[in-house]
């Protein structure tokens, strides 16, 4: 079988009209998400010495991220993506640039975490928007291949993104990596909101609004949520734990290479999850992968060098973007109209507050225990994601009822 047969599921996706150029703007306007954490951990670590205080003002940005999200998105199902994009892309800019601003000539405490805040809270998440793009013009198997071509995008952003900013921060200064993150952010937003003609329709608020609002949380939503909670948890333990592991190990630099290994396992995995026909359900899919990503993850037990580390990480990373495509898949199927966005938007929420904890944890753990030893955070903040996957499996069985026809029955 050639190459172009193979891959040709993925090669018709950029027969649609624009595709190629709003999943482009969306790649570049997702560098922000592994360059502004590590960027971050990166920035005040080396103005202050603490991981600790690294970890909390990483989380502390991650969190804001995760409150803004489904906001930004529910007010772009309303209003469109472009007027929205546009000023969020504004303002972080302008919040982002002072946060380095007053970490660098020494500003107070509290500004640092105000400001780093502010930057996560005008942060859209532009995955949900590509792929509510992409939603609007494919049938459903289409946007299984869809969804996984965006995983994939989504590693390669993490492939590439720690060692950019990890090389930037120590070999020019500490304050470049975390710039370049937001300056990428703010060209990739700009471009996508200047795409008018690919974006979804728009939703219009009626009536029913608080009706619809809370079928935005279904059992279906609220179970991958909680799980990408502790895959976040995950995401976010390791971004610090990696960076303090390197140090101990007198090979700062190279932290971010390491970081890059994960996502390259996460990236030949959604390759293949991409063309793959698999059997069941998507919810058994989702609870098999969540389960596997636990198992895989308490590899990190026996760290004890990097060439471990590596290993580790590339095998865990083949079960990153299988749990990430599954959870999304089985979200998008069950959406009620006009809350795509919002809906995916969520799914991101629950990764991005995991994020925070995770950080905010690890690096609490690497003060107080080392490195090696915390790896205990990740490893079972994974174990954890496995339990929940399976614990609310009850309440994700397909009963054949879409939410929008559950939805019609009772307003009609």
């Amino acid at each position: 079988m050639s190459p172009r047969t193979l891959l040709g599921p993925y090669l018709r996706l950029f027969a649609v009209p624009g595709s190629t150029s709003f999943s482009l703007a969306a790649w570049i306007g997702r560098f922000p998400a592994p360059m502004l954490g590590l960027g971050s951990v990166l920035l005040v670590e080396g103005e202050t010495g603490s991981y600790g205080l690294a970890g909390a003002v990483s989380g502390t940005l991650a969190l804001s991220y995760a409150v803004a999200g489904p906001q930004w998105a529910r007010a772009m199902d309303r209003r469109g993506q472009a007027a929205i994009l546009r000023l969020a892309m504004v303002a972080t800019l302008v919040t982002g640039s002072a946060f380095v601003a007053v970490v660098e000539t020494g500003g107070p405490r509290w500004a640092w975490f105000l400001l780093a805040a502010a930057t996560g809270f005008s942060s859209p998440n532009i995955g949900s928007l590509v792929r509510a793009r992409w939603s609007a013009v494919l049938d459903p198997a289409g946007r299984q291949t869809a969804y996984a071509f965006e995983a994939v995008v989504d590693e390669v952003v993490f492939v590439l993104g720690p060692p950019l900013v990890t090389l930037l921060a120590t070999l020019v200064a500490p304050p470049v990596g975390f710039l370049t993150g937001i300056l990428l952010g703010a060209v990739g937003g700009l471009w996508l909101a200047a795409q008018r003609d690919t974006e979804p329709p728009l939703h219009v608020a009626e009536e029913g609004a608080p009706r619809r609002r809370r079928s935005v949380l279904t059992p279906t939503l609220l179970v991958v949520v909680v799980t990408y909670l502790a895959v976040g948890t995950v995401f976010g333990a390791i971004d610090v734990v990696v960076v303090g592991f390197a140090e101990e190990e007198g090979a700062h630099a190279f932290s971010g290479l390491v970081l890059a290994v994960f996502a390259l396992g996460s990236l030949v995995a959604g390759l293949v999850y991409g063309l793959a026909r698999l059997p069941g359900t998507l919810a058994a899919r989702f609870v098999g992968t969540a389960v596997a990503f636990g198992l895989a993850a308490q590899l990190l037990w026996g760290v004890g060098s990097l060439p471990v580390l590596v290993a580790c990480g590339f095998l865990g990373g083949l079960t990153i973007a299988p749990v990430l495509v599954s959870g999304t898949s089985l979200v998008e199927s069950r959406v009620a109209p006009g809350v795509l966005t919002e809906s995916l938007a969520w799914t991101i929420t629950g990764l991005t507050l995991g994020v925070t904890a995770g950080s905010a944890l690890a690096g609490a753990a690497v003060d107080a225990w080392g490195a090696e030893a915390a790896f205990a955070v990740p490893a079972v903040a994974a174990g954890l994601a496995g339990v929940l996957a399976l614990g609310g499996s009850v309440l994700i069985r397909d009963r054949g009822v879409r939410p929008e026809l559950v939805e019609d029955r009772t307003t009609g």
